[in-house]
């Protein structure tokens, strides 16, 4: 296995964590901003509030998003098998 190997093998593995991750992270982000936009217009000032509806979001964004995460960590394990079964 050269240093090619690897680099490729890294830059695919970052690139399965973000599409993974990503978009619960967003989706994390946008209902932080919309409560902060919530909070700033009606100057209500408790730091606690952003926590609950945080939560549920992502909640709510993994159970949906849950087969799209296993099929695109499945296929990253597949190709990453496929390479080491073809190495032996």
């Amino acid at each position: 296995m050269n240093p090619a190997d690897l680099i490729e093998i890294s830059r695919d593995g970052i690139m399965t964590f973000f599409k993974v991750g990503m978009p619960v992270m967003v989706i994390g982000l946008l209902v932080g901003v919309i409560i902060s936009l919530f909070q700033a217009l009606t100057q209500i000032q408790e730091q606690t509030l952003v926590y609950v509806p945080k939560v549920v979001a992502i909640f709510g964004s993994l159970l949906l998003l849950l087969p799209f995460m296993a099929d695109g960590m499945a296929s990253y394990m597949a190709r990453i098998a496929s390479r080491i079964s073809g190495v032996g």
